[in-house]
């Protein structure tokens, strides 16, 4: 199929030609150094994004995409991971600090445990957690 004149696509097997020729053009372009420069502007770069919007544009008009069912983390659990980020703790020093074992504090922050007074109160103590975050959580 001849992509060069294309300016819409139109069908699914246009779509998928689209996105063969792009994976063609990347590696053809990584091969010849032309993707070196992330400022590149030549015949490779120049392509790849003409075909990549066609494709997005097919897509965003054509494609229903279904929607994921990620479950939301609570604040409590948001907040933990980003102290422990904060402060570039991993879960087993955090759990030493907490005074707990790993898989404790791995069930806590996956949802699947409790959190227990003592542990409420070691987060708040040594991570600052705020004292409502902890009281909604139980």
């Amino acid at each position: 199929m001849d992509l060069k004149d294309i300016k819409k696509i139109e069908t699914r097997e246009q779509y998928e030609a689209v996105r063969r020729r792009v994976d063609e053009l990347i590696c053809e372009a990584t091969a010849n150094g032309a993707l070196d420069n992330p400022e590149s502007d030549n015949k490779y770069t120049r392509e790849i994004g003409r075909l990549s919007y066609l494709g997005a544009v097919y897509e965003n008009e054509s494609i229903q995409f279904k929607h994921l069912n990620v479950r939301k983390k609570s604040p409590l659990i948001q907040s933990i991971e980003n102290e422990m980020y904060n402060r570039n703790i991993k879960q087993k020093e955090l759990a030493e600090l907490l005074g707990i074992n790993e898989p404790t504090l791995s069930q806590i922050i996956r949802g699947k445990r409790t959190i227990s007074m003592r542990t409420a109160k070691k987060l708040h103590e040594s991570l600052h957690i705020d004292p409502k975050l902890l009281i909604d959580y139980a």
